[in-house]
């Protein structure tokens, strides 16, 4: 009997491995959980909803989308780490967000408690007003902020967020006074432009496609023009040494064993490469990116460098 339990427990060893290697091969195997730690109807939720109408095509599971809406989507970062590392929970993440925030108080976690896993795109901040709105272009609304300083309101998503950040280095650029109004989203945001509660709104060019003419923009913080958007003209091409925006991406609680991160970045990826999503994202004034989880430590170093000096703008110190 003995001889027997020991082949027993022998055979059952022999097998872990190849049986556990399967299982991550094979992942997933039921369908995922996406938390969005926004509202719907921002960029988050939009490029996840392009991102879940191919999830099964890629994994042949489906994906759930959920969300965690507070504290500009600190509320829901606090909490990643008190999930279950199995890799059927992912969670949306930002940058700058989950640097500047850390950096600006006590937010419930550290930027490197996070565990990203696959940033697969980038969004340009820009300025809109509503399309009955008295500005005309950028100009316009500079002319009126340096007569009135403090009047003029821009409506955000979140404190300390990439909307906050360049809306303080604009007024350094421009010379004037504003006042950064902060939602919990982009959605919320917008629908502040579009009721008048705000002057105008520092968001990402993406609210342009999803808005479309009841939004005027005024111009875009990229390097040239965006193809979705050829009248809107760059910040630089005004004058203003204006460039940046969010970094968008999926992660995963810590305890996510290292193989399921790698595999779930490769689904991302893939997901990145599909001609149906690459058309959906491009029309809808995304920037495609595909950083995985191999590259994340150095890229995540080089923006942690580049927010760092970026906060002395917000007043943050570290």
């Amino acid at each position: 009997m003995k001889f027997v339990a020991i082949t027993t427990a022998v055979a059952a060893l022999a097998f872990a491995t190849p049986l556990a290697a399967q299982s991550v091969e094979d992942f997933p195997t039921k369908p995922m959980t996406y938390i969005i730690p926004f509202n719907a109807g921002g960029e988050s939720d939009i490029s996840a909803r392009y991102q879940q109408s191919e999830w099964d095509a890629v994994t042949g599971q489906d994906v759930v989308i959920q969300y965690q809406p507070g504290a500009g989507g600190a509320q829901a970062w606090s909490q990643l780490n008190s999930i279950e590392g199995d890799g059927y929970t992912v969670m949306g993440i930002n940058l700058p967000h989950t640097v500047l925030q850390p950096m600006a108080g006590s937010v419930g976690y550290k930027t490197e408690d996070l565990t990203p896993v696959h940033y697969f795109h980038y969004t340009p901040n820009a300025i809109f007003v509503g399309k009955d709105s008295e500005f005309k272009t950028l100009e316009d609304l500079v002319e009126y902020a340096k007569a009135n300083p403090g009047l003029v309101t821009f409506a955000g998503s979140g404190s300390n967020s990439a909307n906050n950040l360049a809306a303080v280095q604009f007024n350094e650029l421009a010379g004037v006074i504003t006042t950064y109004v902060p939602f919990s989203g982009t959605g919320p945001s917008i629908t502040a432009i579009l009721g008048g509660q705000t002057t105008a709104g520092f968001n990402y060019a993406t609210s342009g496609v999803n808005q479309g003419d009841e939004m005027r923009m005024l111009a875009v913080a990229a390097d040239e023009r965006m193809p979705a958007f050829p009248d809107v003209p760059t910040f630089k091409e005004l004058g203003y040494d204006l460039v940046g925006g969010a970094y968008r991406g999926v992660a995963v609680p810590a305890s996510t064993p290292e193989d399921l991160r790698l595999r779930i970045s490769e689904i991302v990826s893939e997901i990145n490469q599909r001609p149906d999503f690459i058309k959906k994202m491009e029309d809808g004034g995304f920037v495609l990116t595909d950083i995985g989880y191999e590259e994340m430590p150095a890229f995540i170093e080089e923006r942690v460098k580049e927010y760092t000096a970026g906060a002395e703008a917000l007043g943050i110190k570290k």
